[in-house]
């Protein structure tokens, strides 16, 4: 299960009725990489590919990559607006240690060894 906030949902929809493209919505992934291992990719899509779980949240349509869902389960998105910044966060209960900026993460395998990505 993938939470979004009141106010991330809020945000997303905003940005998705400011794009040109009809039929957008909201892709979620995790790839190799990043100061940690892993690191969350988050967009705009309107291609599903074969594979791909769609979900409904909070009224978005939320696609997330097959090989993916078992990174992001219990994941939860915010977003906060500060004065000089803000964004969207992600508190993600799977990960085990996480960069500074909190874009790249590291997660442990059914036996409890942290993973290795594969570049």
């Amino acid at each position: 299960m993938i939470n979004i906030s009141d106010s991330a949902a809020d945000r997303i929809k905003e940005l998705l009725a400011a794009e040109e493209t009809p039929d957008l919505f909201l892709r979620l992934g995790v790839r190799p990489g990043g100061c940690s291992g892993f690191s969350y990719a988050m967009g705009f899509d309107d291609e599903v590919h074969d594979g791909d779980e769609a979900l409904d949240i909070k009224g978005l349509k939320v696609v997330v990559e097959s090989d993916s869902l078992r990174y992001l389960n219990g994941v939860e998105i915010d977003f906060k607006d500060s004065g000089m910044g803000g964004g969207f966060t992600i508190d993600n209960p799977n990960a085990v240690a996480s960069c500074g900026c909190g874009s790249s993460f590291k997660v442990k395998d059914e036996e409890g060894q942290v993973e290795k990505c594969d570049d």
